[in-house]
């Protein structure tokens, strides 16, 4: 005879999952309360020009269009980089994919592409090759972009209970995300982010790891130690803005 064990937040038949438990995502804090020094140059610059080994750069610069519809032309970028144009998702550009068609009515606009550092090479022949971030030419309708700001995030280091949270909107920008929810569990649960574009997550103001909708595994794991008898508290650091407000729990990894 079959059993059926129910948990807090989900039910198994024989390991199959019935349910799992989601959680809305409450508040938001914005971007620029992680703002560090700005930078500012006639062409962009490398992260190595800006003296920064890993994580996020924002690019800003004031554009200028002359048509609906025009595209926007990198001559690199490492390794991978959200734009948005005033405040409202265009898409994503990588070294193998540099150029993006901006739609916007004619007039000035504030364009900004949020660059992350994905990885280091450190052996083999192209380790001399290194640079990351924009670098080279910017473009837009065939003409070069200039007068950019160049702003480091410091996503990581920053102290999560200085951030300011306001009621979650879903436009803006990247930015993080919180939310609250009940576990009584003695194992280890993995945190769903299927639907989300690429950042970072902490519980309970322990940093968890990194995400990213273009790998295969679509979790993260939360070690048991970092999880409390009752509520529990996340945040998420979203670059992409997928619009999602709602993330759940499963007991094993989450594939696509």
């Amino acid at each position: 005879m079959l059993k059926t064990v129910v948990f807090p937040m989900m039910a198994f038949l024989l390991g199959q999952t019935l349910m799992a438990q989601e959680i809305s995502v409450e508040s938001k804090a914005s971007v620029s309360q992680v703002y560090k020094k700005t930078v500012e140059a006639e062409r962009a610059l490398s992260f190595n020009d800006l003296d920064i080994e890993f994580g996020y750069v924002l690019y800003q610069t004031e554009i200028n269009t002359d048509a609906e519809s025009e595209d926007l032309e990198l001559e690199n970028v490492r390794d991978y980089a959200v734009v948005y144009l005033d405040g409202k998702l265009q898409g994503t550009l990588t070294d193998q994919g540099k150029t993006l068609t901006i739609k916007a009515n004619p007039g000035k606009h504030i364009l900004r592409l949020y660059v992350e550092n994905i990885g280091r090479i450190t052996y083999g022949p192209e380790i001399t090759d290194n640079s990351k971030g924009l670098f080279g030419s910017v473009s837009l309708g065939g003409n070069e972009l200039q007068n950019w700001k160049m702003i480091p995030l410091d996503v990581r280091n920053y102290p999560l209970k200085n951030l300011v949270f306001e009621q979650s909107k879903s436009n803006g920008g990247p930015g993080f995300y919180q939310g609250c929810f009940d576990l009584n569990s003695s194992g280890n649960e993995y945190l769903n982010m299927t639907g989300w574009g690429m950042g970072e997550v902490w519980l309970n103001q322990k940093y968890l790891g990194s995400y990213w909708e273009e790998e295969k595994q679509q979790s993260i794991l939360i070690p048991s130690e970092y999880i409390i008898s009752g509520q529990n508290e996340f945040v998420i650091f979203e670059l992409k803005n997928n619009q999602q407000k709602k993330i759940s729990l499963s007991p094993t990894p989450v594939f696509k």
